[in-house]
């Protein structure tokens, strides 16, 4: 009986539900909770409005204290025509009733209206990015989603993202394109001077047309890896018949030649269907057979074991019966694996090879390396044995197959390398290099091995080799990675401490790290393994990671499970009181989305997991430039000005009636109409306030873009904050004290065009109620730096609103209807005929603006900002066209190696050798083979993809961290 996955039947159904239900439990616990997120400026608003009700309160006491003083000594001589002795109430008692009288007067201070035109605002801002044809992905059709109306103006503020890779920072579609075999290098592409050429998109791919079965997308570049093909080099077919052999893909014939590869990950399928289209085609397998169309000839191989990978053993090998019934076993894995279980005779070929990997490594190339065994007939017949009866073993049943697996793989001989591009998405490097500009830190959290991380770092250019030095964090007990933090971090202050005073001063709390963090100009670099990283994040250690990794320029964590993601991002808000943005594009992202204060999915190859958990989610990792630095700071800007301008007219508008009550012996009289009063909020000042809220920018898409250092002053929070808000509000105070006092020094002086003089009460609040709408009308205009035709609109419509209702509401017609609601026939009518209080309204609103306006101007052209200064090139260069930024990619000439595994999680060998989902048929009888295959193919993908998602997020952690591959089927 052949070996069936190393499981018997019998036990494969128990192993698999204690795997399922681990899984899930792991799924749980790696997607974390779901928290309400609310942003910064919701906090600083409920702060304020607390803030806003306790003024209030100290209104109301003033005034009730006052009305009861008042009632003491004066309002006794009003008892002859108003007798109080009929009610028994006291001066005490009526001030206490006056205390709440003025509460419902004055209530309009406190902005409960503020809440719903906020969430207008952020509804609004959130349609703005998802209707952004710029961070539209055409070739998938994905547009930005704005998936939370609440965040919107927390882009503006982010000071920290934290980035996966795989995916995410690269396409996550694999492409072979070099290899080594045999001690000679494919790939390359030499001039007729012998010298390198650089592969463009003009540059001439090979011809496989000898190859009717080849995938015509595959594209490589160098002719002499086909030339070595077709004068049949051992080496070279042995080569790509382990590519054929050795992994766990799945095949799918449509029609006649038209083969689909379903593949656990992305390098798998890379790597068969280089094998493929060099003439060694993967046409079918059973749970027995492999078979292979070999330069046209079709060769059935007689699949005896697979030993499957994981993350442990970082290689996969399989053990084969060819026609001629010699037993090879084909192993594939991490090249420092492979080389420490090679024959002593591939000593040479060892070194070659390993030049050749640092060289793939350099150009950030992910790697594995190739070998072969030849296996003797009894040996083996005795190994099955052993393996067959280890695989039913309840206890330490995998250190047991382990053991066995390292036991036959011993003693290999080397073939070769491969050598996959792992592509960087789109705009990724001037991406980085623009955030860079605007002062945001990347943080790479990823589960790849170092080497890998390391390799995109520097394909990013978030590592360079002309950085001061790059700390590399891999101690494996906590003394030593505290050891090694305390010398990175004593490294560079005591470089600052040299460079700055001449000599060297430490303390043991470095308790000026802040100062040295401004000040350190050298560029470092901080990269950890998850296994450090687990000891760092301890809590005797978490500070003096924290303080290092904010004077280095770049952070990368690597080998990191999705919980110590989201340990990092928790690290950081707890300790930075910063704004988190964290991105990715899997399952193993989800936590750490969920953990920072904003959550970016992106919809690539790995399913709709992070999109779901996410707050925003485009396709590509370059449209986080747009998302930050124009929608997010665009957001934080009109969030900014919309709240300053809505607390100042607020104030301006209610504490009219405060002052009043110093000349009505506070007795609760109001100033305005009682329909203006309703009508202010709700009509007057409503719509301009909300345009400006929505459309206003201080400069254009392309200028943010083009000067990242705009979006600093989001990250200090200097557009509103408590200060301003102080600011704005003795704005206000100072408004509504001009508005009444001017009206109310002016009106004893002045005479109508009859003679008579102004003597009632409804002429003075006609005069203040216009003088308060002209008055925060023209302010608003000033406060606008972008118009539009809605601005305009709203502006000037309101005003025209407000005097068509004032009119409208003081007519004889309404009167006639509404008598008692509508008693003032003819007020406004007869107070705006008069030239003077038009002079008093003009005198009014020119020295209530005048003063703003004069101290805006002056800081300007004395202080200017850099906004100010962008604003004026902007009004100089209207006519021209917008300058693209240059930020040329540094080729990367490092000597790293990449130890790149090409799986991150147990493979699907079992489900492969089991024969649970396929028709069991035997060699004999197979006749053919490639058909039978097909036809059972799509129920054994269905069962390989549905339990890939359900270990998603589960099974890479177990191991100790994964790295991120595909979830997707990936088709060739």
């Amino acid at each position: 009986m052949l070996l069936r996955g190393c499981v018997l039947r019998n036990t494969e159904w128990c192993f698999g539900m204690v795997i399922f239900a681990g899984s899930q439990t792991k799924l749980m616990q790696n997607c974390g909770r779901t928290k309400l997120k609310r942003t910064s400026i919701d906090k600083l608003m409920n702060t304020l409005v607390l803030w806003i009700f306790a003024f209030l309160i100290c209104m109301g006491v003033i005034l009730a204290v006052g009305h009861t003083i008042w009632e003491t000594y004066v309002g006794t001589n009003f008892r002859v025509f108003l007798p109080w002795d009929t009610f028994q109430i006291s001066a005490v008692f009526s001030g206490f009733l006056t205390f709440w009288s003025y509460i419902i007067i004055l209530n309009t201070v406190v902005p409960i209206s503020l809440y719903v035109s906020v969430e207008v605002l952020r509804l609004g801002h959130s349609h703005f990015i998802n209707w952004d044809r710029k961070m539209y992905h055409s070739p998938m059709g994905t547009a930005a989603q704005a998936r939370t109306t609440t965040l919107n103006e927390e882009l503006g503020q982010v000071e920290f993202i934290f980035s996966d890779k795989t995916g995410t920072l690269t396409q996550n579609i694999m492409v072979f394109s070099k290899c080594s075999i045999n001690g000679q290098m494919y790939g390359d592409v030499y001039d007729e001077f012998d010298q390198k050429v650089e592969i463009t998109e003009k540059t001439a791919c090979v011809d496989f047309s000898f190859n009717p079965l080849c995938d015509r997308r595959f594209k490589f570049y160098d002719s002499s890896l086909v030339e070595a093909i077709k004068m049949e080099d051992p080496a070279v077919q042995e080569f790509f018949r382990l590519l054929a052999l050795c992994h766990t893909v799945m095949p799918e014939e449509k029609s006649e030649g038209n083969l689909v590869y379903q593949a656990q990950s992305p390098d798998e399928g890379a790597l068969v269907t280089a094998a493929r289209n060099f003439g060694f085609v993967f046409r079918a397998r059973t749970p027995e057979t492999v078979t292979l169309c070999e330069m046209g000839r079709t060769v059935t191989y007689q699949l005896l074991a697979i030993l499957d990978f994981n993350n442990v053993r970082k290689r996969m090998s399989v053990i084969v019966r060819s026609p001629e019934g010699q037993i090879k076993l084909y192993s594939k894995g991490a090249d420092t694996i492979i080389f420490e279980r090679l024959d002593p005779s591939c000593e040479n070929l060892m070194y070659t090879t390993s030049e050749h990997l640092s060289e793939f490594a350099g150009e950030g190339l992910r790697t594995l390396a190739l070998s072969y065994k030849d296996l003797d007939e009894d040996y083996f017949k005795v190994w099955m044995k052993r393996l067959l009866f280890a695989s039913t073993v309840i206890e330490n049943r995998e250190d047991q197959l382990a053991v066995l697996y390292d036991e036959i793989e011993l003693g290999m001989k080397l073939l070769g390398a491969t050598a996959i591009e792992d592509k960087l998405q789109e705009g990724v490097p001037e991406t980085i290099a623009c955030l860079n500009l605007a002062d945001i830190k990347i943080w790479v959290l990823t589960g790849d091995k170092l080497e890998t991380a390391m390799n995109i770092g520097y394909s990013c250019n978030m590592l360079r080799d002309d950085m001061n030095e790059v700390f590399v964090i891999s101690g494996h007990t906590l003394q030593d990675v505290q050891q090694q933090l305390r010398s990175a971090k004593e490294h560079i202050l005591g470089l600052s401490c040299v460079s700055s005073a001449g000599h060297v001063e430490k303390t043991d709390a470095f308790a000026d790290d802040s100062v040295f963090e401004e000040a350190i100009i050298a560029e470092y670099a901080l990269v950890i393994n998850g296994h450090s990283l687990a000891h760092a994040l301890e809590p005797q250690l978490e500070h003096i990671l924290l303080d290092l990794a904010c004077l280095c320029k770049t952070v990368i964590c690597c080998r990191v499970t999705p919980m110590q993601k989201a340990q990092v991002v928790e690290l950081v808000k707890r300790h930075k009181r910063a704004v988190t943005l964290a991105i990715g594009d899997g399952a193993n992202d989800v936590s750490m989305i969920k953990t920072a204060h904003i959550g970016v999915g992106i919809s690539g190859q790995e399913g709709m997991q992070a999109v779901l958990a996410s707050d925003y989610s485009f396709a590509q990792f370059r449209y986080l430039q747009r998302l930050l630095l124009v929608h997010g700071r665009w957001s934080y800007f009109r969030m900014c000005n919309f709240l300053g301008y809505f607390f100042y007219k607020n104030f301006a508008f209610t504490l009219v009636h405060f002052w009043y009550g110093f000349f009505c012996g506070f007795s609760a009289q109001t100033v305005y109409d009682q329909w203006f009063i309703t009508l202010f909020n709700i009509v007057y000042t409503s719509l301009p306030v909300l345009a400006m809220g929505l459309f206003d920018q201080d400069v254009n898409d392309q200028n943010s873009l083009r000067y990242p250092s705009l979006y600093k002053p989001g990250q200090q929070n200097l557009l509103f904050n408590k200060r301003q808000f102080f600011l704005c509000t003795l704005q206000g105070v100072a408004t509504s004290f001009l508005l009444f006092f001017i009206p109310y020094g002016a009106f004893p002086l002045m005479v109508k065009e009859d003679g008579s003089s102004f003597s009632d009460q409804q002429a003075f609040a006609v005069t203040i109620a216009t003088s308060l709408v002209i008055v925060v009308s023209v302010q608003i205009g000033l406060d606008t730096h972008y118009w539009t035709a809605v601005n305009h609109l709203f502006i000037w419509g309101s005003l025209m609103v407000y005097f068509a209702i004032l009119f409208a509401m003081q007519s004889d017609g309404l009167f006639g209807i509404f008598p008692s609601s509508f008693p003032f026939i003819g007020t406004a009518r007869n107070c705006l005929s008069e030239k003077s209080v038009w002079l008093v309204v003009l005198l009014t609103t020119v020295v209530c603006v005048m003063p703003g306006l004069v101290v805006k101007f002056l800081r300007v052209d004395l202080f200017p900002t850099l906004t100010d200064k962008v604003r004026r090139l902007q009004q100089s260069r209207k006519k021209q066209g917008p300058q693209e930024q240059n930020l040329r990619r540094v080729r990367r000439t490092s000597s790293r190696r990449s130890a790149y595994a090409f799986s991150h999680q147990q493979g699907f060998g079992e489900l492969i050798t089991s024969g649970k989902n396929m028709r069991r048929s035997t060699v004999s009888s197979l006749c053919s083979p490639e058909r039978t295959a097909q036809s059972h193919s799509s129920c054994w993908i269905e069962s390989m993809l549905k339990r890939k998602n359900e270990v998603s997020c589960a099974s890479p952690e177990s191991e100790g961290g994964a790295p991120e591959s595909s979830n997707s089927a990936i088709q060739t």
